[in-house]
């Protein structure tokens, strides 16, 4: 039968095993197969018989806390618990690192994009990132091309062979300048849905290139891990 030391004295070689059909039963230091140390919580062997344990031997390492000691009765000693080994840690995703912090608005996922992430096609982008980001390009670009007019106006650039020569000069640099993050934020994207970067190809198709990477950015997240990452910050699942 199996059981388990609830206590054994070495000096005095007397203990209590309780069996596994709830009983308790005695031992002695002859009772033992071989002689070892019985701290309380051993798992062990024995063959009962009118209430006394014969042929103990332990079957594993001690797993219970010491029991209490009944009066009268010395405390055995308790052996020192070797300490757990240090947990692995996590495996790291590549992409997007997990350390980042999540931006309060959407202003942020455009100036992570065009800083953090400016050389980023690795990794997953939510929706909300996408769409945050290309909110405010347009913003931005509207911005600058205000700019521009202004300064064409004042200059008097309508009236002469370079019309509107600072206008598409400014634009054409900021589109330049985020071309990049632009490309990476629209292949994390499709990576988010599940779908290879490779895919954004499909926009040199004439007029339906561009609606089919429209459909990609409505599709909602990839509710897993999947192999470009784990689910981005802030999606629920």
């Amino acid at each position: 039968m199996r059981g388990e030391v609830l206590h054994y004295d070495g000096d005095q070689g007397f203990g209590f095993i309780t069996g596994a059909d709830g009983n308790r039963y005695t031992f002695t230091r002859e009772s033992l197969r071989r002689e070892t140390a019985m701290p309380n919580g051993t798992a062990v062997e024995f063959q009962p018989g009118g209430g006394q344990a014969r042929d103990v031997f332990s079957i594993a390492a001690p797993t219970a806390a010491p029991a209490a000691a009944e009066p009268g009765i010395k405390a055995a000693p308790v052996q020192a618990s070797v300490p757990p080994a240090a947990a692995p840690s996590p495996a790291q995703h590549f992409g997007r690192s997990s350390e980042t912090a999540e931006p309060s608005d959407l202003w942020g996922y455009f100036w992570r994009g065009v800083t953090q992430n400016y050389f980023n096609f690795a990794g997953r982008a939510r929706r909300k990132e996408y769409w945050g980001f290309f909110l405010f390009w347009v913003v931005s670009l509207l911005v600058i091309g205000g700019i521009g007019l202004f300064a064409d106006n004042e200059m008097g650039n309508f009236d002469s062979s370079v019309s509107a020569a600072v206008t598409v000069g400014l634009c054409g640099t900021f589109v330049l300048a985020t071309l990049l993050p632009s490309l990476g934020m629209t292949v994390r994207r499709i990576h988010d849905i599940g779908l290879s970067g490779w895919l954004y190809l499909v926009v040199l198709i004439p007029t339906i290139g561009s609606l089919i990477i429209l459909v990609f950015a409505l599709i909602p997240t990839q509710a897993r891990e999947n192999q470009w990452g784990p689910v981005p910050a802030g999606v629920r699942v």
